[in-house]
Parts: structure tokens; sequence; C-alpha cells
């Protein structure tokens, strides 16, 4: 007499097997005074149910006959039970792999070829439900089950089938087992019992093999920067998608955060704001100018030029809203394009004013050829064409490579840079090239004439707003290489808002003052006065 209650929580490896239907009812039928009577039955029966079975000379002193009633189910798992074993159940597999390769071929083919080449052509699902087949080395083993012993106080016991071991299983499944299922012995002090010599590898690291040591004892290392493991005792970690980066514990893949500058952040709430104020306030002086278009002050510089340079300049601000927001495909088209033609037209328009300003001064000493070059005709020739220029430079970039929405994912991590791809960067600096080019032609032909008498001259004032113009722009360029995303834009913005606003500062606002605050100043004869007396100094 001996107790399996040692045996309890215990785990092994059984030849795989599954209930065949009916073998229970099969059975069930099962009693040792059968007509074909199994002298293994008959043993078997005397033995567990301490019987005493007459004919087949099995007795037992002062015991009782078996009637053949008794039941099998009634048998405690260590004596008998009612599933077909491991072993059997391959015996059954194999009956009917024979019986298959049988059937369809007549003996004179079997005494040709023998039974083995017909039995690798086998294949057939059993009653079980299992797939029978056998693989080029001509074995069909459906791998083991893995048992759960179950060991109850009065010694009887069940197996509960808990996982299952298959050889021939696709790569990283082989091995499958219910943690949840499994009923372990009360003397474990933990719930798994462990198989290494290390402690297991946490989520977000991965083994690492210890050299001249078994294969269960490793190191664990953290995962390398942008890789996640997501399993504990990883062998390698892995990359998370594109679009989404390694959590701070590198044990999961986070999405990325959508990066572009929007209205609703700070930086473009501020931008946009100063832009839209700066619009206000050009609109302001353009309808100022149109009430006073008469003033001799208006009229002094050539007042359609002024017209064309503030309505330019309110466009300049307006174009600024544009970069603020997500890049679509119409964004990215309008942005730099819209900004180069309108900037031109700008910078045209204060070189016209500054060749008019010397073309005025050399029209009035007597006997001058330049009076023929003044006139609305000149000012607009040089508008026009300086501008064409610079809509041909676009024209060509949009023709060629335009700018289009494009996903930044590796320049920051955990961020998708939402940008516009200028398409060609050639094509963005030809097109600030030139109109740097306008910018110094203006400052130039403005400084050579900024001591002209006061009555005419507006070039000391261009001077100065084209070299704060020229200033911005130029450290624009290593600010803007220098920044990523959305900064990148705010950078781009803050230039034009600074540009324009020179502009619009270092021209209009002492006229404004003027117009305003000391209209006494904006009379004939006052220019007159001031004119003879510049003339006089000169």
């Amino acid at each position: 007499m001996w107790t399996l209650k040692p045996f309890h929580g215990a785990l092994s490896f059984a030849v795989h097997t599954k209930e065949v239907p009916g073998f229970r009812d099969f059975l069930r039928t099962l009693n040792p005074y059968q007509p074909q009577g199994d002298i293994f039955i008959q043993r078997f029966w005397h033995t567990v149910f301490n019987c005493s079975i007459p004919y087949a000379g099995l007795t037992i002193k002062g015991g009782r006959n078996c009637s053949g009633k008794e039941e099998l189910e009634s048998l405690p798992g260590s004596d008998f039970e009612m599933k077909m074993s491991g072993q059997s159940y391959s015996i059954y597999n194999g009956v009917y792999a024979v019986a298959h390769a049988l059937h369809p071929h007549n003996k004179l083919e079997l005494l040709k070829q023998g039974l083995h080449p017909f039995l690798k052509n086998v294949r057939f699902n059993n009653s079980a439900g299992d797939k029978l087949y056998f693989d080029e080395n001509g074995e069909s083993s459906a791998g083991y089950n893995i048992l759960n012993w179950i060991v109850f106080p009065n010694d009887s016991f069940v197996r509960v089938e808990v996982g299952h071991m298959d050889p021939r299983a696709p790569v990283g499944q082989e091995f499958t087992i219910n943690e949840r299922a499994i009923v372990w012995n009360s003397r474990f002090n933990q719930t798994v019992p462990r198989s290494v010599c290390t402690e297991s590898c946490h989520p977000g690291y991965f083994r690492t093999v210890r050299e001249e040591e078994p294969l269960c004892c490793y190191n664990c290392a953290p995962c390398p920067e942008g890789t996640i493991s997501n399993q504990t005792d990883a062998d390698h970690c892995n990359k998370c998608p594109e679009d989404r980066y390694p959590n701070r514990d590198q044990d999961k893949c986070i999405p990325k955060i959508m990066d572009f500058l929007s209205y609703e952040e700070p930086l473009g709430f501020i931008l946009a704001s100063f832009a839209l104020l700066f619009s206000l306030l050009t609109a302001l002086v353009l309808g100022m100018f149109i009430k006073h278009r008469d003033t001799p002050i208006v009229r002094a510089n050539n007042r359609e030029l002024s017209y064309v340079l503030l309505f330019s300049l309110l466009l300049c601000f307006l174009c600024s809203l544009v970069f603020i927001g997500r890049p679509g495909r119409v964004t990215c088209l309008l942005r730099q394009t819209a900004f180069g033609v309108i900037f031109s037209v700008s910078v045209s328009s204060v070189l016209a004013k500054t060749i008019t300003v010397v073309l005025a001064f050399k029209a009035t000493k007597p006997g001058a050829s330049m009076r023929k070059w003044l006139g609305r005709r000149l000012a607009s020739s040089i508008v026009v064409s300086c501008s064409l220029i610079q809509v041909g430079i676009c024209a060509v970039w949009l023709g060629t490579t335009p700018p289009f929405p494009d996903l930044d994912m590796k320049s920051e991590a955990g961020h998708i840079l939402v940008q516009c791809n200028e398409g060609s960067n050639i094509a963005f600096y030809c097109v600030l090239g030139y109109m740097g080019f306008l910018a110094i032609v203006s400052f130039t032909v403005a400084f050579l004439a900024r001591k002209l008498p006061d009555t005419f001259n507006e070039a000391k004032f261009i001077t100065f707003s084209m070299l704060v113009f020229c200033s911005v722009w130029v450290s624009f360029i290593p600010t803007y290489l220098s920044t990523k995303g959305k900064y990148m834009v705010a950078v781009e913005i803050f230039s034009i808002l600074a540009a324009s606003a020179g502009l619009l500062g270092c021209i209009f606002i002492p006229k404004c003052y003027i117009i305003v605050l000391r209209p006494e100043l904006n009379t004939r004869e006052q220019l007159v006065m001031k004119s003879k007396s510049g003339t006089q100094e000169l």
C-alpha cells in the first residue's frame, strides 16, 4: 500500500491521445462472461473487483462470484481509466493507416512495391478529428500531451490535459501550455516552479547567453534604443512601426504625436495674432492714404506706388497665415510661391519708388532730360517686369518639382513632423535669392540718394527699411536650416512679419505722423519752402 499524494500537482508527458467516439460505450459492454471470453479481461476482472470466476479457475476462498455487472467506471484512476491510452491510440491510428493504404490497391501491386510506398501517400482524419499523415522521414508522431495530476484525499486521481508539445507545429508554437489550468501542489511557495538559474527577464529586456553555462542560465540586457520586448524572457527586441515609438519602459509601442504649427498652440496663436494685427494696421494706413490722396505728402512720391506697396504688404501679412495649420496639398503649393511673388511685388515697388526719387530730383535741374522718364509708365514697368521674373521662377518650380505634404518620422523621437517638402531646394533658394537681389539693388540706389532734398526724399527711409529687410532675411537662412518641423515654419513666419513690418514702419509711419499729428506740415507751401532750402544746401 502506498499513496499518490506526493504526485498531486505534478506535470507529466504522455503519448498523444484523444477521446475516440464510441470507446467508452465499448468499455461499458465488457464483462468476463462474454462468449468470446478474453483471458486477460477475466484475470483483470478477478483482480480489480476481488471476485471469483469459477469456470476460468479464478477463485477466492470465501469470496463472492463475479456477476459481470460490475462497472469499470467505478474503479479508481490508479486501477483503470475509461480513456484510450497513448500507446493504444497509436495502434488505433496505425491500423487505420494501413487500411487506408491497402484500400485502393490490389494484392499484385502490394507484392511488387511493398506497403511503404503506399503509406507515404496516406492522409486522412481519424474519428477523433486528428489529421494523420507521414512526414519525409516516415514519422507520424503527433507529439505529447502535457498532463496535470490531481490526487484526491482517497488516493483517486485524474489527469487533466493542460498543454501539448507538437514538433510539427509552426516555429514558436511547438510548446503550448495553459498555466491557469494547472493545479499546483500546496508545498510550492510560488505560482509556477522555475527551471532557470536566473531571474526572468521582464518586458523591456531580452536574454543574452552566458558563455560556457547551460542554456537555462542567461543575463538580461535592456532593449536597444528604438526597440521593445513585450513578453517575459524575450530572446530579442523588435522595432516599432514607423508611426509608433517605444514607451519609457520599452515594453510596448505607442502612437507618435502628429506635430505641426497649429492655431490652438500658443506659438501659432501669437504669430497669427500678430499677422492679423499688422494686416489691420496696414489696411488703416492704406485707408488713410486713400482718404488724403490729394495732399502733397501722399502725392509727392507716386501715390499709386504707395497703394501697390501697401496692398502687397497687406497680402504679405496675410500670406503668413497659410503657414499655420496642418499642411495640405493646396497650402504646400501656395506657401512659398505666394510668399515669393508677393514679396517681389513689395520690393519692386520700393525699388520703383527709389528710382522715382532719383529721377524726380534730376528732373528739377534746368535743361534736364530726365523729365521724359517720369510718370506712371516707368514705375509700372519696373514693378511688372521685376515681379514677372519671380512669377517665372515659381512657375518653373511648380511645373517641375512642386512642393507636397510630407511626413518626417525620424527627425524627432515620439513625433511625426507634418510638413511641406519643398520639392526642390534649389528652386526655393532661387526665389529667396532673387528677392534678395531686388532688396540689395533697392538698398544701393536708396543709399546713394539719401542726401537728396527733403521734398522728394523717401530715400533715407527706404535705405533704413531695406537695411532692416536684408538683415531679417540674412539671419533667416542659418536659423531656418538649423530648425525642424513647426519651429522651422515659425522662423519663416516671424521673418515674413518682421520684414513686412520693417517696410511698413520705416516708409509709412513718418508720413502717417505728419498726416495725423502735424497736418500743418502737409501743405504745398511747406514742401516748396523745404525744396528751395534743400536745393540751396546742395
